[in-house]
């Protein structure tokens, strides 16, 4: 260990995978079809180094993929690195296979004893720690049955139980904080704030960022194999989540054209969306929309905002016959249908107007202040009191996405004053 103070000290460290297209399974295969065994190597992790000191509980963030459990994995010595160096001090306890090393056939008070063993105890230490093992699981009723007849979470629970009941002086967690009921999670989470106050080193892999934020001191961002980030954990999970977003955005944009294109393609597709779309579409067809533009702040078309963002809508329309007292308007309603806001030229007060030819109309919206969902816009000319001319249904979707995590329809506007 280059540095004392470090219980970790990961240098320069890289692995890959062979992936192969297809690969024979059977003798036969592999000698009639040796062609193949093609494979190519998926670099997984790509020269990361970071170092984790004594006490320390970090959190291992990144999409599916990015290489945590990887990383995870070879901390355990269950894989190793193609290069580079991995130093650990001490006893290393991890939480990444819950329950290996169980025999269904085996009652849970036996099972205890093997697992522990699998952790490095005793039989003298698992003698001493069983009543404590077995209260934490609370399973004491069971704990003589085999495990073959525990359900899932009281096979996971007991598994729990055993591996954190280690005096281990790392700690390394994937994916498992899930475990039980609330009122057992609860209980999961204050020991794990024991075991990190006695000065244990905690290495979490989650995607449940709120944990990592409880019990972490730092985090790091793994990104396509490399380190993209570390530091305090809500700022690079505020990064992380920017990251997350834009990456939906670009998805739905590609899919968005994907689809365009294809309704170019498919004239059959293309009849059955007209005809689906007639069904939502009513009115006098005097005045007919013609082209609808959902816009970013940048005037580009999109479909999925950030909450606050700008969004405008352009709306053409063509007119076959005078309507007068046109009435223009717009509601936005949530993909469970409650009505989120709706309003129209004459609400908003603007001067009567009649329409004889063809035209547009824009709609701004300079903060779009809903919370994270699935939105759909009905859009609508009529004249008089209500009176359709063209009112079409769900004429668009939309998507809201966001790094905070409020809840309800609409972000409003507060601030905090705190006198503690």
């Amino acid at each position: 260990m280059k540095n004392e103070e470090n219980a970790i000290e990961v240098r320069d460290v890289t692995k890959t995978f062979k992936v192969y297209y297809d690969k024979g399974t059977e003798l036969k295969e592999k000698l009639l079809f040796w062609k193949r065994n093609r494979y190519e190597n998926r670099v997984v992790l790509d020269h990361i180094s970071f170092e984790v000191k004594k006490g320390e509980a970090i959190g291992l963030v990144g999409k599916n993929g990015c290489g945590k459990s990887t990383t995870l994995k070879m901390l355990t010595r269950i894989i190793y690195p193609n290069s580079g160096e991995i130093e650990m001090c001490g006893r290393v306890s991890s939480l990444i296979e819950l329950g290996a090393g169980f025999h269904p056939d085996m009652s849970g008070r036996e099972n205890i004893y093997t697992n522990a063993a699998i952790f490095g105890l005793t039989k003298k230490e698992i003698d001493e720690r069983l009543e404590e093992i077995i209260a934490f699981s609370e399973l004491e009723e069971f704990i003589d049955n085999p495990v073959r007849t525990y359900s899932s979470g009281m096979y996971t629970r007991l598994a729990f139980s055993v591996a954190i009941n280690v005096d281990a002086d790392i700690l390394l967690i994937d994916e498992i904080l899930a475990v039980g009921d609330a009122n057992f999670q609860a209980k999961c989470f204050n020991k794990l704030r024991e075991i990190k106050a006695s000065g244990t080193t905690i290495v979490i892999v989650s995607h449940s960022l709120g944990q990592i934020e409880q019990i972490c001191d730092r985090s790091i961002w793994i990104c396509e194999g490399k380190i993209a980030m570390e530091g305090k954990p809500k700022e690079v999970h505020l990064e992380y989540l920017d990251y997350m977003n834009t990456q939906r955005i670009d998805q739905q944009e590609k899919e968005r054209l994907r689809l365009q294109k294809l309704e170019l393609q498919n004239m059959q597709a293309e009849e059955e969306k007209k005809r689906k779309a007639k069904m939502k579409r009513y009115g006098s067809e005097d005045a007919k929309f013609t082209q609808i533009k959902m816009l970013d702040a940048d005037g580009k078309e999109q479909t999925t905002f950030r909450t606050g963002e700008k969004m405008v809508l352009d709306l053409s329309y063509h007119v076959e016959k005078k309507v007068t007292d046109a009435v223009f308007g717009y509601g936005i309603f949530r993909s469970d249908g409650l009505w989120v806001y709706g309003t129209n030229t004459r609400i908003d007060r603007v001067d009567n107007f009649d329409i004889d030819k063809d035209g547009r109309f824009v709609i701004t919206m300079p903060e779009l202040n809903l919370i994270p969902g699935q939105y759909w816009l009905d859009i609508t000319i009529e004249y008089g009191e209500g009176n359709p001319v063209d009112y079409y249904k769900e004429a668009l979707k939309f998507e809201v996405v966001s790094n905070m995590t409020d809840v309800g329809v609409a972000r409003i506007a507060h601030s905090w004053e705190l006198e503690i």
